[in-house]
């Protein structure tokens, strides 16, 4: 009986759990940035590369 309640008690496992799920909170927020931030700078390429054929003529 000692061990079952021992078991019920223990915290480390849980710990563990909230662990991963903040890791993984972390890694959706880092794709969701890296998405936008590229579609940003692909948007800002294009107007780049739009002004440089208007500037030669291309």
């Amino acid at each position: 009986m000692n061990k079952v309640m021992k078991f019920l008690k223990e915290e480390d496992g849980a710990t563990a759990i909230e662990y991963g799920l903040i890791a993984g909170l972390i890694a959706v927020g880092i794709i969701l940035a890296l998405t936008n931030l590229g579609t940003d700078l692909s948007e800002l390429f294009g107007r780049i590369g739009a002004k440089l054929d208007g500037a030669t003529g291309t």
